[in-house]
């Protein structure tokens, strides 16, 4: 491991790290021999491949992670990667509890950092989905049949602002609560706003 790819900012996340840091030192030992350039945006070490980001090292109280920006473009052959929440769409996980893990695990780890920058050099891209994949819930669809304006205004929001109420009248677990929150929002979404303006 050359010195010069070290980054002084990363030198001191790991000077600082309570939690995980043997684990961290690990983790970057194993990136930094892919010949990743070490940078640390959002607080973590990120390593990136023409200033595009590869992997992220995080720790969280229950574990730390490699997280890979376009994981979901690996072909995961070991079935390691984990989506963090299923609003996730193109970054996934491998999370480690100790260093033994990270250690018994390099080859595969490298074999999985060499096909991030692979799929980076060829350019492929996550395709998202877009808003019409989400579902509707019931209740919306009730209230678009009842109300066709209401349905013509959603549909002129921004595809980020339909997907932001589908998923906020989605995450309420009874029909109840979700049927208040659209009524709730109806007069934002009949002016065209999104939730949060």
């Amino acid at each position: 491991m050359t010195n010069s790819t070290l980054n002084p900012k990363v030198d001191g996340f790991l000077r600082k790290a309570k939690q995980w840091k043997d684990e961290f030192e690990k983790l970057r030992e194993i990136v930094l021999d892919c010949e990743l350039t070490e940078d640390f945006k959002w607080m973590h070490p990120c390593y990136t491949l023409q200033d595009k980001n590869i992997v992220l090292i995080h720790g969280f109280k229950e574990y730390c992670a490699l997280l890979f920006h376009k994981g979901a473009l690996l072909k995961d052959t070991h079935g390691i990667l984990i989506q963090q929440t299923e609003n996730v769409q193109a970054a996934r996980q491998i999370r480690f509890t100790n260093v033994q893990e990270i250690a018994a695990m390099e080859d595969i780890l490298k074999a999985y950092i060499y096909e991030a920058i692979e799929v980076e050099k060829a350019g492929l891209e996550v395709s998202f989905k877009k808003s019409t994949e989400f579902p509707v819930p019931e209740e919306l669809q009730t209230k678009f049949d009842e109300h066709p304006d209401l349905k013509t205004a959603f549909e002129a929001l921004t595809p980020g602002r339909q997907r932001a109420y589908l998923l906020h009248f989605a995450e309420a677990k009874q029909s109840k609560t979700r049927v208040s929150r659209i009524e709730k929002y109806m007069p934002q979404i009949m002016s065209g706003k999104g939730l949060n303006d």
